[in-house]
């Protein structure tokens, strides 16, 4: 990051991308927060762009970037969270409309904005990007387009980390487990997620909370990495070392105090 350009956060009005943007703004930068529903994300002291911001959409997302530059400066930290979640269904219940629909945003959308954002890095030669996926990425479960998006979003990730490298530009992902959002406590009070059950299945026995990706996600953006480029980084609460205990009959009890 340099001091004279901005952080993008896009998906920044809420969740993950609110709580970073937040962060962001907290420490000193110049943060431009973009959504499809632009919304002041509560509490940041960010720069909202006012006009809806369709990552899925090339034309939105060149000229997006390219009038966000001339505005507001070079950006030289891109934050890649804007997502959706879809329904949990088995194969043969998955609607391809609704297939398509999240690759269009998850997978698609991160492409688009990080090459978008990315070529202007490479000319500059500097910046740093941070994809938000999801060990949902790294693992199966029954959302079947989410987990294929964000396996594509690391491998994204990794792919442009090298070809960037050499010119400066540093691409990073971090992997969230279920973080305490919105949609995911909209979720559990539809009966859909049970937070019993998915805190008992991570190593720290509990939720994953927005600022300890946010935290993640500003430390992958700032000097302090300055030699890490190419990782994708969990913040799951030990989730995908805890969820491999249950062919053992579960994790074990905490000692009593």
């Amino acid at each position: 990051m340099s001091a004279d350009g901005i952080i993008l956060v896009t998906g920044g009005s809420r969740g993950i991308g609110a709580a970073t943007a937040s962060l962001l703004a907290e420490q000193g930068s110049r943060v431009v927060v973009t959504d499809i529903a632009p919304e002041q994300p509560q509490g940041a002291d960010a720069i909202l762009w006012p006009t809806p911001f369709d990552v899925a959409s090339e034309p939105v997302v060149v000229s997006g970037i390219a009038e966000i530059e001339a505005r507001h400066g070079p950006i030289t930290g891109l934050v890649n969270a804007a997502g959706i979640f879809g329904k949990m269904h088995p194969v043969e219940n998955v609607r391809i409309e609704n297939w398509d629909r999240e690759i269009n945003i998850d997978l698609r959308g991160t492409f688009l904005v990080a090459r978008s954002v990315g070529e202007q890095m490479t000319k500059r030669r500097h910046g740093a990007i941070v994809n938000v996926a999801s060990i949902a990425g790294m693992t199966s479960g029954p959302i079947h387009a989410y987990t294929a998006a964000k396996a594509g979003v690391i491998q994204i990730t990794q792919t442009l980390a090298a070809e960037w490298g050499r010119v400066g530009v540093r691409v990073n992902a971090v992997s969230p487990g279920f973080t305490r959002t919105v949609a995911l406590e909209a979720g559990i009070a539809s009966g859909a997620l049970n937070a019993d059950r998915l805190a008992r299945n991570a190593a720290m026995n509990r939720l994953v909370e927005p600022i300890e990706v946010a935290q993640a996600i500003a430390w992958l953006l700032s000097p302090l990495a300055s030699g890490v480029t190419g990782i994708n980084l969990p913040v799951d609460a030990g989730f995908i070392a805890g969820s491999t205990w249950d062919a053992y009959g579960g994790l074990p009890e905490p000692p009593a105090a």
